[in-house]
């Protein structure tokens, strides 16, 4: 297995698919899962001549389950100790979620010289959290709950926001499939509680309005409007409204997890995008 040493020491699990002098496109997974999650993606576009990059994040499925540093800062850093490594240029980042915060962070972090365009997918900015300033935010009692779940039966908690709200298997008439729920539980029983709890407090509290008014760089939003985990009002549109060249594409009904259940429409939407 491939791994990159980061400037503290941590050991971080990649996957580096297809030529090396193809465009790149780098995928960044969502809380609490690994760059397995981006299957479908990767498959995808690697068949479509393109090298593809995903990495595990710190404390997350086969990276180093160090026990601090999992904060957004550090989650940019240890994207561009992957990018250095690789020696990654003009790559398109996408990002789920979580990575889709990560994606944003590092871009204001680190610059875009490195980046050619950006992709948030159901992703958490411009900050979750309701504050006075934040008032179509999810109230913190929310993720302080996800938190005592995690700490209290975190196997049971791996199986029920996947087989509930993730990918809208609780709405009416939506069939669910067992065997996603099995692989998202998967994927987070890999990695680290420790990453996991406070990865919490990361992608629901971390503000990224500022980094997003930094970025000049083309941005996809992809959101969908019955999103349950990262709600489409307070994320989505709003996001897309304050990077300089932003363009929002709405999915209508769907939910959190759009890699997984509308894999073929996302890749088609991203190949465009990548295309344009």
């Amino acid at each position: 297995m491939e791994y990159v040493t980061t400037k503290d020491g941590v050991g971080l699990f990649y996957k580096d698919w297809g030529p090396r002098d193809a465009p790149v496109i780098f995928f960044h997974h969502g809380w609490p899962l690994s760059s397995d999650d981006w299957d479908a993606q990767m498959l995808f576009f690697v068949n479509q001549g393109f090298r593809v990059v995903a990495h595990d994040r710190r404390g997350h499925g086969r990276s180093e389950q160090i026990w601090d540093g999992h904060d957004m800062d550090h989650y940019a850093d240890d994207v561009a100790a992957v990018v250095d490594e690789l020696g990654v240029q003009g790559a398109i980042h996408v990002g789920h979620s979580t990575g889709g915060g990560e994606v944003v962070r590092y871009v204001a972090r680190h610059g875009e010289d490195r980046v050619a365009k950006a992709v948030l997918v159901s992703a958490v900015p411009p900050l979750m959290v309701k504050t006075e300033g934040n008032p179509d935010g999810t109230p913190k009692e929310v993720f302080d709950d996800f938190q005592a779940q995690l700490a209290a039966n975190r196997a049971q908690f791996y199986h029920d926001v996947p087989a509930g709200p993730f990918y809208g298997y609780n709405r009416l008439l939506t069939k669910s499939s067992e065997p996603v729920v099995l692989n998202w539980w998967r994927q987070g029983m890999m990695g680290s509680a420790k990453a996991h709890y406070d990865g919490i407090v990361a992608f629901s509290q971390t503000d990224f309005t500022a980094d997003l008014r930094s970025i000049s760089i083309p941005v996809l939003v992809v959101h969908g409007d019955d999103d349950q985990v990262v709600p489409y009002k307070a994320s989505g549109p709003r996001s897309a409204e304050l990077v300089r060249n932003g363009t929002l594409k709405t999915y209508k009904g769907a939910p959190h997890g759009i890699p997984t259940t509308h894999a073929d429409e996302l890749n088609a939407d991203i190949l465009a995008f990548a295309r344009s």
